[in-house]
């Protein structure tokens, strides 16, 4: 491959976004998680790693630094492996905000990869989850909270590849493992 690639798996709950960033990460890419810099700010701050306390310290961030503070926290990151020769993959781009901040830092190495999987599909993946999981009811409200509050929906309208993950953890696999190869060459 002649040109490092900067690539964000997105996607709602229960798609199948973190199986798909594993797969990048067994192939050499280095994983940059934009959720990384809450997870770092509700620490500092003494809270606590539990729904109520992410989402005040998220808000919170949001509102003091803009919708793209995570991408803008993370750019850095991003910048130093690149800087070390070695594809990037994004993990929990959420926003339409983020979407544009990390398209401007990284104009044409940019690539988005949606993974999507019908509502009701991922209502039972993630009902079953052993890391938090969620109710019908819950990923529902998640899923429109996500939608309207931070326009998760604009990154997947913009991917440069979705695959859908409707079968097996398997199949789902061999479809990323597919791109990636095609990616690296």
């Amino acid at each position: 491959m002649a040109k490092l690639v900067v690539i964000a798996v997105v996607g709602l709950i229960g798609s199948g976004k973190t199986e798909a960033t594993e797969r990048f990460i067994e192939r050499g890419f280095f994983r940059v998680g934009y959720n990384d810099r809450l997870y770092e700010e509700v620490e500092r701050r003494g809270f606590k790693r539990i729904e109520r306390d992410e989402r005040l310290v998220r808000e919170d961030m949001r509102q003091k630094e803009g919708m793209a503070v995570m991408a803008n926290r993370s750019t850095p990151l991003i910048r130093e492996a690149i800087n070390r020769g070695q594809n990037v993959v994004i993990e929990s781009l959420y926003g339409w905000s983020e979407y544009k901040v990390t398209k401007e830092n990284f104009a044409d190495a940019f690539r988005v990869l949606a993974i999507y999987a019908p509502p009701t599909l991922r209502y039972e993946r993630l009902a079953k989850r052993e890391v938090r999981p969620l109710t019908r009811e819950e990923a529902k409200a998640r899923d429109y909270a996500e939608i309207e509050n931070i326009e998760k929906g604009g990154p997947i309208a913009m991917a440069d590849w979705t695959i859908q993950n409707i079968g097996t953890k398997e199949e789902f696999s061999r479809k990323v493992d597919a791109l990636v190869e095609n990616l690296l060459k």
